[in-house]
């Protein structure tokens, strides 16, 4: 049996300042752009993995969901405790450097892991925490 992995998800509450900075920032490709019942999706993926999709989606996708339980969900959202993802680099400072540049929130600036990477962290603009990690000799 052969498992890979296809989509991870990431909520965001403002699409087109999610793809300024996923698309634009961190270079990724749009792969699709959906909107279904008031809400969008939208698919990023990096060119070096066509495989693996990225889907940038509403705080909570459920057209059935109570208000309450939309609203609770963007509030975890603006105070970042949803989780985000973490990325791989080959140059972990260089991604640093790239990633403040454009005013995302730091969170940490790269350092060295004891579990054998070189990470830093940042906010994307809906807050969740991305990582990018650097495997480290």
């Amino acid at each position: 049996m052969d498992i890979t992995l296809s989509q991870c998800f990431i909520a965001v509450d403002d699409h087109d300042k999610a793809l300024a900075f996923y698309r634009d920032v961190l270079g990724l490709e749009v792969l699709n752009d959906v909107g279904f019942e008031g809400m969008r999706w939208v698919t990023v993926g990096a060119p070096s993995q066509p495989g693996v999709e990225i889907v940038l989606e509403p705080p909570l996708a459920n057209p059935n969901a109570s208000q309450a339980d939309k609203q609770a969900m963007a509030e975890l959202l603006a105070k970042g405790m949803l989780r985000g993802v973490i990325f791989s680099t080959d140059d972990c400072d260089a991604t640093f450097e790239h990633i403040r540049a454009s005013g995302a929130e730091v969170l940490q600036e790269p350092i060295d892991q004891p579990y054998g990477v070189r990470d830093c962290a940042f906010r994307d603009p809906a807050g969740n925490m991305l990582r990018f990690t650097q495997r480290r000799g």
